[in-house]
């Protein structure tokens, strides 16, 4: 949580963006709970899946693995992101982390925790890259090591435009650091998936650096 969001809590405290409302807090425990959790699926036919493996079909034509979801993007959990990207409540991060964090209770702890990087306008806009937030917090809580090892090179705004518009704009859109990543695994993490263009691009410029095996964790996946 940032300096400012601190003090703007004690101002104007935080209120659960769930039915109860209570201070103090984004999502309360209680509202938490009633989230409506996710079957394991494919993220991109959504036919059942075991431990969200992509399907056979689907893995033709994506690098990832299986992509985990929390909760669908709707109600409390849109109002929770919305918060955390167009309000400034950075402590949401906080909570958005913590309910992902289950997800990485089965895996190596040798798995590198990266944040899929927002477009650098965005992130003039808002002061701060809400997937590296989330992805810091989770990497914390999961005693994962975080590594943001991923630059987004593409500006293209996505809110609105098309699963094939959304695969050819991002085509290119990110780029490797400078680092020794072959034969690892890496776990991408991302507040929303939609179409899952920017996991897929994501994904594909990490397989071509070298890294083997690709997975990705979503707070929230639209329907």
């Amino acid at each position: 949580m940032s300096i400012l969001d601190k003090a703007l809590g004690v101002i104007a405290p935080h209120e659960c963006v769930g039915a109860c409302g209570t201070e103090g807090t984004l999502l309360c425990q209680t509202c938490s709970d009633t989230l409506p959790a996710l079957v394991p699926r494919c993220y991109r036919c959504k036919r059942a899946a075991d431990n969200w493996q992509t399907c056979p079909s689907c893995r033709k034509r994506s690098a990832l693995q299986a992509v985990r979801a929390v909760t669908s993007y709707d109600g409390a959990a849109k109002d929770l992101i919305w918060k955390l990207k167009f309000e400034g409540a950075q402590a949401a991060a906080t909570e958005v982390a913590q309910l992902m964090k289950s997800f990485t209770d089965d895996m190596s702890e040798d798995v590198y925790i990266v944040p899929v990087p927002t477009a650098s306008a965005r992130v003039r806009t808002r002061g701060y890259d809400q997937a590296a937030l989330v992805a810091r917090r989770l990497a914390r809580y999961s005693s994962r090591p975080y590594l943001p090892c991923l630059r987004r090179v593409g500006q293209h705004q996505q809110v609105g435009a098309s699963a094939t518009k959304r695969r050819t704009q991002l085509s290119g859109a990110f780029r490797m650091r400078p680092m020794h990543l072959r034969d690892a695994t890496v776990v991408l993490v991302d507040d929303v998936l939609t179409t899952g263009a920017t996991l897929e691009a994501a994904a594909a410029t990490l397989k071509r650096a070298g890294v083997k095996r690709v997975e990705a964790i979503v707070f929230a996946q639209a329907q």
